[in-house]
């Protein structure tokens, strides 16, 4: 047995829940991989093989476990450049975004990189290439479907990505030797794997509606990610009730609305929403996963942070701390601006104006839930007179209106992963936009786990009244977690900004 092997099998035997997601195990006896959690008794060290990720285990003909479901473990944060260079283009796919050839050529292009290196890429970091690590996601997500669902296979096929019924079949049988049906019995008994009803008692929102399960590595902050994104919300388009966050949504020509809750027994987000989303199932997801950091390693991050002395008390306190990501991030650069030298209230209520004026009205079971997120194609064709009414100076507004057709002329993205650097320099170079709004939207619209608003007052106060320098510099020990450093931060003084 080598050294890591040895290791990974302590790591197994330990079932410590901060392995899961970070490696696979096939058990050579039984032909079947599980995650390190997974409560079936431990296999002997000598039939054991372990694997960077679901989809190289699949290669190597292990099928997934059906009592652990490898489909439900979080992934791993990016560490190093070459992780995360893998963990945008498995962003990118769970997003729905690969689906052939000539769209691996868009993705590598967008990203300054060849195809070629992508796939050496995906090979050296994840032992399979783009087209493998597709075919493994849409099965593990029909596989998710099957189990906690009652759609049928046909729509399940599609909402997991297949071009066909009769290509999901001969994919499903190829890979993991027997027919989708097999699976259905457990989805029969109940919608999230735990047994709970999909009956809702009498819920409005369980008319015809799907909920599905996300995973994530514990310890999670949920309540303090709630009051983050609660305060800060687009009134009409997102609310936080009784523990749970709501919001509408908008994917392509597709509209609904989704309800989110936390199990935190399983570790697990149940997400609801209605049927008619399925289509566009993968990007749903995808989101969703970044609004609330899902694919966090608090471990890696904490064990950096506790080794500085300002940092190790609050880590202590909050080991589970998420930043919250963005749903869409437009909407979130907007709520930003909006947020500009007001309180965070103010703000909010602002948000809710210009949602109430630019959102399209939209009927959901909450009343809460009123307006679709403004397009950035409606905000660029609006007067910034307008804008400015809704109770902010005619600058901001006309800022506003600038994003929007920087958005809409494609010169401006922004997506989780996209380029930090480069886009803060867009986004700094609009006239009313500066350093602090930008590494805000870094932060959360573009999931940079390194931002660092050195301008923030509540941060320099916590540095000892450092200037923006002295605080950059103090700053570099926290690489590259620095947007957990800030959050840490801001939760030690009063409430942030925007």
């Amino acid at each position: 047995m080598t050294s890591d092997h040895a290791a990974l099998y302590n790591a197994l035997a330990s079932r410590d829940p901060r392995f899961d997601g970070v490696f696979f195990v096939g058990v050579t006896s039984t032909g079947i991989y599980c995650r390190p959690v997974c409560t079936a008794r431990t296999p002997r060290a000598s039939n054991c093989r372990f694997f960077a990720s679901a989809a190289a285990a699949e290669k190597a003909s292990f099928r997934p476990c059906l009592r652990c479901r490898p489909e439900l473990a979080p992934g791993s944060a990016p560490v190093d450049d070459a992780q995360r260079i893998a963990a945008l283009v498995v962003d990118r796919i769970e997003a729905g975004l690969l689906d052939d050839g000539s769209s691996l050529e868009k993705i590598a292009l967008h990203f300054g990189w060849s195809s070629r290196q992508i796939r050496r890429i995906l090979r050296r970091e994840l032992g399979v290439s783009p087209m493998e690590l597709v075919l493994t996601r849409r099965l593990l997500l029909a596989k998710q479907l099957l189990t906690e669902t009652e759609l049928s296979v046909g729509e399940i096929a599609f909402a997991s990505g297949f071009s066909s019924v009769r290509r999901f079949n001969d994919a499903f049988v190829s890979r993991y030797t027997m027919p989708p049906t097999r699976l259905r019995g457990a989805a029969g008994r109940s919608a999230n794997g735990s047994g709970e009803s999909r009956a809702h008692g009498h819920d409005p929102a369980a008319r015809d509606t799907v909920t599905l399960q996300l995973g994530y590595r514990a310890p999670f902050d949920w309540r303090g990610v709630l009051g983050f994104i609660g305060a800060r919300a687009m009134l009409g388009v997102e609310a936080v009730e009784d523990d749970t966050y709501l919001r509408t949504v908008r994917l392509g020509e597709l509209t609904g609305w989704v309800r989110v809750r936390n199990e935190p027994a399983r570790r697990t987000l149940l997400v609801e929403f209605p049927r008619t989303l399925t289509a566009v199932l993968p990007a749903l997801l995808a989101r969703l996963r970044h609004l609330f950091d899902l694919g966090a390693r608090p471990d890696v991050i904490n064990d950096r942070l506790a080794q500085d002395a300002l940092l190790a008390p609050a880590v202590e306190r909050n080991p589970g701390l998420r930043v919250p990501g963005a749903f869409d991030g437009f909407e979130l650069a907007v709520r930003a601006i909006l947020g500009q030298q007001i309180t965070v209230k103010g703000a909010t209520t602002l948000a809710g104006r210009f949602a109430a004026m630019f959102g399209e009205a939209t009927d959901t079971p909450y009343a809460v839930l009123t307006h679709l997120t403004p397009r950035a194609e409606r905000v660029a064709n609006a007067d910034a007179n307008a804008i400015a009414a809704l109770g902010m100076p005619g600058s901001r507004a006309r800022c506003i209106v600038e994003l929007a057709r920087a958005v809409v002329a494609g010169k401006l993205r922004l997506e989780a992963g996209d380029d930090a650097a480069a886009t803060m320099e867009q986004l700094v170079a609009i006239h009313g936009i500066g350093r602090w709004t930008a590494n805000y939207v870094a932060m959360r619209a573009l999931r940079w786990p390194d931002a660092f608003p050195k301008e923030d007052a509540i941060v320099r106060k916590r540095l000892g009244g450092m200037s923006p320098a002295l605080a950059e510099e103090r700053s570099q020990p926290w690489r590259p977690w620095r947007s957990y450093a800030t959050l840490h931060l801001w939760q030690q003084g009063a409430s942030a900004q925007g």
